[in-house]
């Protein structure tokens, strides 16, 4: 329709409605959709041209007082600007040929008393053919205005508003950050009759995480009412993940009460909330035959473009499903074959504690932290050395590993950039990357795109080459570890006289001690290597010969065979309550009412049955540096405080457990594993592989708990050594009291002794280093991810992202309750049903958690006596690799980690269920 100078005012047919140039990607793709038989609603659009000939001439040029060159106008210059330009075009009159097109053609598409959709698209400029709104490169989605159910009366109007959108705000920002002009922007306008849809769904043909992964499988959020709603988060979604190969559906339902559609009693105010029937709140909102349909829909789309896409799309009251939009998936530039490094200033440092938590939870002092960072330094340097990272390189990438670790506020946090920069050095780590940061918590970090990239014959041959090598490795790896237990066997027994060392001696002991760490440390990282290996290997082969198989078979064959040393912890403490449990005095004394500490007095003092004592003495001496927390030097351990064993002995005692008892559990969990797999896979080649590979597993899970004892016994080690340096402190009047050397560094604390100290005023320093960690201890925690500008100093860096993070938010805006079925990562199975302990507070009496469920942030290898009385277990951190997720498996309780929230919405006392084989934690009921 043209007047008479040649303008199409209003395009609904042929080759102008498939350029792009004219009418922009947007409404371009759904021409060429339609063309092809898909089920689009009819529309027309009023191209750009119109645009440049109505609006563009009434633009008023920059005043003055803002500047013409955007590139060096601030940002609120820009957005200032961007709104007196939309207030200009909103001014504007629409041209009265363009009126009657419109009344028009509004006719053809909806009929006298129908509704329409009017949406604008910014479309390119000459030259720039693949920029602009929709286009695979730069999707500028959501940057443009839509208006749904317009009336023919309001047509006009919202012509004009969607014209004004070219100067939105958000809109000419995001122009000028990508380099453009943000006031250049040309509009076209799509008007489509409007689908009463009453179901619209978003749908993915890919994983949108990895769209490039071979392991495809469409993503399918779906709502009722209208799409709005779902991409807009205003209403309650149901998601899908769909297998279109095997047509395997996953469904993640939730209670449906809040919708987003047109209500005829309200006909004028567009989109509005709207409530969802209750015979329809429970039940998922596609059935298996519209998600088939639906995914089968969206590859089609996804075949047609040559590229993963993304479709919006709406059913009706009939059943008909309608595509309203369809796009290229956007995703982050692939990855190349070394891991990114995102050492550039945009991205930020980019800070993650949801593993190091486990270690280091909480706030943790000075001392603490000043330990942890070299023995991440020394130990990740031996790792590197020993993976084959050249000496060249290593040397090159050293101040990375001084800062793998950060102290923010007193938390202890991972600096991903630097983790990711020196895990690539290993060549051979290639193929792991994802593998690795499932198992580390890392996986939504942002910073490695390896599991997106495409995997070409010769990228997977590099990886098997990758992984020879790593297979290569781990030949020899046995043999490693023995020689390294063996060594650290003979040497940690000298720091049992530390008392009687001189103060220069403590000072040469420790030196010594961390340099011997630094050549042999690594083969215990080396070992959490090989163990991601093979659990990848075990995963794939799970996915390919048994895809019905459940996490129990998994967790069920990494139980049994010998004994770590952890294990070993906790079978001697259970022995020492066996024998008092045949020993009627013994049981008498240790079940009354004295404290523990009292308690220990009068047994090791009064010569009360020698062999129990001398075995609780030599259960402390072995196993003395395993405690709650026992990594942070603040803490204090049966080492330092030997009563507190009778906690867990008294725990046990009053539940009757034995050693027989305890491995009994044990094998019947791994019988019923090994069951499951004879009855699942009759191949006996295949069930022979699995076989091989779980006992690899166990193994290296066995190699991962018995070094990480050894860990403990070496931070007990160093305790000792700088506490016996506090006291010497304290005696010299450097420091009020010996523990006052918790608030120093190390450094500073053989300084103080070898002259490398700069400076004098030890009490002074302390004092205000014990005052920020009271300060930081009472304070709310940072999100466990976040990002800071790493131009500002890290404490005022942090002061702008206090609070960002959702998940610290108690609940819904709306007020409504928070879900009452929680879900994680299922670790251990086994469902068990009881009342909820949460333990913030890791002090607390073994006792308090008999039988009970225990429910925590997040815990370390000394909570194995407070798991060892729970009934199961809930944490909201973790990974299926943890120490929580093994404990779990060790002991065959159910275990469900990484429970979001868990501590909120949990109460004490609560009657709760855990499902260990899906992953759920559902609350039954409030605190009893």
């Amino acid at each position: 329709m043209r007047d008479g100078s040649g303008t199409d005012w209003l395009i609904g047919s042929g080759a102008g409605l498939v350029d792009p140039l004219q009418v922009g990607h947007k409404f371009a793709r759904q021409a060429v959709l339609g063309l092809e038989g898909f089920p689009i609603p009819p529309f027309a659009c009023v191209p750009a041209a119109v645009f440049d000939r109505v609006v563009r001439p009434e633009l008023p040029a920059p005043s003055d007082s803002t500047s013409p060159d955007w590139a060096t106008s601030s940002a609120s210059a820009v957005a200032e600007r961007a709104r007196a330009l939309q207030s200009v075009v909103r001014g504007l009159e629409v041209p009265q040929e363009l009126r009657d097109a419109l009344d028009r053609r509004f006719d053809e598409l909806a009929g006298p008393g129908g509704l329409v959709a009017v949406r604008a698209c910014v479309v390119p400029r000459p030259g720039d053919q693949e920029l602009g709104e929709d286009s695979a490169q730069d999707p500028f989605a959501g940057l443009s205005d839509s208006f749904l159910y317009v009336g023919r009366e309001g047509l006009a109007d919202r012509i004009l508003s969607c014209w004004a959108s070219a100067f939105n705000p958000e809109a000419a920002l995001y122009r000028a950050r990508q380099g453009l002009d943000p006031f250049s922007a040309r509009v076209a306008v799509g008007v489509q009759r409007m689908v009463m849809g009453v179901r619209s769904f978003v749908a993915f043909t890919r994983d949108p995480r990895a769209p490039h992964d071979s392991a495809r499988r469409c993503v399918i959020a779906a709502a009722h009412g209208i799409g709005e709603g779902v991409v807009q988060e205003k209403a309650d979604v149901d998601h899908f993940f769909v297998d279109p190969v095997a047509w395997r559906i996953e469904a993640h339902v939730v209670v449906k009460s809040r919708a987003v559609g047109w209500d005829a009693a309200r006909p004028d105010q567009g989109p509005v909330a709207v409530p969802v029937d209750e015979r329809q709140a429970a039940a998922p909102v596609l059935s298996d035959t519209e998600l088939k349909e639906i995914s089968t829909l969206a590859l089609r789309v996804e075949e047609h473009f040559g590229e993963p896409q993304d479709i919006e799309g709406t059913i009706t009251e009939d059943g008909g499903v309608h595509l309203v939009q369809a796009r290229p998936i956007v995703t982050a530039p692939r990855a190349s074959t070394t891991p990114p490094d995102r050492g550039g200033n945009a991205g930020g440092i980019l800070w993650d504690n949801n593993n190091v938590t486990e270690s280091y939870p909480g706030v943790s002092c000075a001392l603490t932290f000043s330990v942890a960072r070299t023995l991440y330094e020394v130990g990740f340097g031996d790792l590197y050395r020993r993976m084959g990272v050249p000496a060249r390189l290593l040397e090159h990438n050293r101040p990375l590993l001084r800062r793998m670790v950060g102290h923010l506020d007193g938390w202890v946090y991972y600096q991903l950039d630097s983790w990711y920069r020196l895990h690539g050095q290993i060549r051979c780590f290639r193929p792991l990357w994802s593998t690795w940061e499932q198992s580390l918590g890392l996986a939504e970090s942002g910073r490695h795109g390896s599991a997106s990239r495409s995997r070409g014959p010769l990228a997977r041959l590099a990886d098997a080459v990758h992984l020879a090598e790593i297979l290569g490795r781990l030949m020899a790896h046995p043999r490693r570890v023995r020689r390294f237990l063996h060594w650290w066997d003979s040497y940690h027994p000298q720091f049992s006289d530390v008392p009687a060392m001189r103060p220069h001696e403590v000072v040469e002991a420790y030196r010594t001690l961390w340099a011997q760490v630094s050549r042999r440390w690594g083969v215990t990282l080396v070992n959490g290597l090989f163990l991601f290996t093979v659990t990848w290997a075990a995963n794939g082969l799970l996915r390919r010969w048994l895809p019905e198989a459940g996490r129990s078979l998994l967790n069920g064959m990494l139980v049994g065979g010998p004994d770590n040393r952890s294990a070993a912890a906790l079978r001697s403490a259970i022995a020492l309550a066996e024998t008092a449990a045949a020993s009627p005095d013994l049981r008498t004394a240790l079940m009354s009412d004295q404290d523990p500490e009292t308690l220990w007095r009068r047994l090791t003092e009064q010569g009360h049955d020698e062999p129990f004592v001398s075995a609780m003495r030599q259960h402390v001496q072995r196993y003395g540096d395993r405690g709650l927390h026992d990594l942070k030097l603040e803490t204090l351990t049966p080492r330092d405080q030997p009563w507190t064993v009778l906690h867990t002995v008294r725990a046990y005692l009053r539940q009757g457990l034995t050693v027989e008892g305890s491995r009994t559990a044990g094998r019947e969990i791994r019988r019923q594993a090994e069951q499951e797999l004879r009855g699942s896979l009759r191949n006996p080649l295949k069930r022979a592989v699995l076989r091989g590979t779980f006992g690899i597993m166990r193994m290296l899970t066995r190699v991962r708990e018995d070094t990480r004892f050894c860990r403990s016994q070496l931070i007990g080690d160093v305790r000792v050594l700088l506490m016996r340096l506090g006291e010497e402190l304290a005696a010299a009047g450097r420091l009020d009291r010996p523990r006052d050397v918790l608030d120093l560094t190390a450094d500073e604390v053989l300084g103080a002794f070898d002259g490398t100290l700069a400076g004098a005023d030890l009490r002074g320093l302390a004092a205000v280093r014990a005052a920020e960690r009271a300060r930081w201890t009472a304070g709310d925690p940072l999100p466990p991810r976040m990002t800071t500008d790493r131009d500002l100093p890290l404490a005022t860096a942090l002061l702008s992202v206090t609070g960002q993070d959702a998940a610290r938010q108690a609940a819904p805006e709306d007020g409504t309750a928070p879900s009452r079925l929680l879900t994680g990562l299922a670790s251990s199975s086994g469902t068990v049903r009881g009342t909820a302990k949460i333990v913030l507070d890791p002090s607390v009496n073994a006792d308090e958690c008999q039988g009970r469920i225990l429910v925590a942030r997040e815990t370390d290898p000394g909570w194995l006596f407070l798991m060892m009385t729970a009934s199961a277990l809930v944490v909201e951190r973790g990974t299926l690799l943890s120490h929580t997720a093994i404990t779990g498996r060790l002991l065959g309780i159910p275990t469900v980690v990484a429970v979001r929230d868990a501590t909120d919405l949990i109460a004490d006392g609560s009657l709760i269920e855990v499902d260990g084989s899906s992953g759920t934690v559902r609350i039954l009921d409030g605190a009893s």
